[in-house]
């Protein structure tokens, strides 16, 4: 039985149409894909004032989120659990924040009461 010769230009037309689509897929997304500066420019004047105006809050927020997360990160533990644990320890000084100002709240009517020469309220 004879050996099939090799069908050179059958392996060309493959390369170049390989590379085509692998060196030019990419590149035509790339030219197709606007800019940022192309899309602020498409917004509407209003949007464009709103997100001018809050453009320096949300780079801070986000170098606040970039901070964060590499002192998490230098942690021994996964960061989803060390994000969890910043989470509840968040929410049990938020608790303990609400309970301090209704204390506030509570010594500042006991006073306003006693300046009024009203009897201290009987509710605890």
């Amino acid at each position: 039985m004879a050996k099939k010769p090799v069908n050179w230009w059958l392996w060309t037309k493959m390369l170049v149409g390989g590379a085509a689509v692998c060196v030019g897929g990419p590149a035509f997304t790339m030219w197709l894909t606007p800019t940022d500066e192309e899309l602020f420019q498409k917004y509407n004047p209003e949007l464009q004032k709103r997100s001018l105006e809050r453009r320096y809050e949300r780079q801070k927020e986000f170098d606040d989120f970039v901070v964060k997360l590499k002192e998490q990160s230098k942690s021994d533990k996964p960061i989803w659990i060390v994000q969890a644990e910043e989470a509840e320890r968040a929410k049990h000084a938020k608790v303990l924040e609400s309970l301090k100002l209704a204390e506030e709240v509570k010594a500042q009517k006991e006073a306003i009461r006693r300046e009024a020469g009203l009897p201290p309220s009987q509710s605890n």
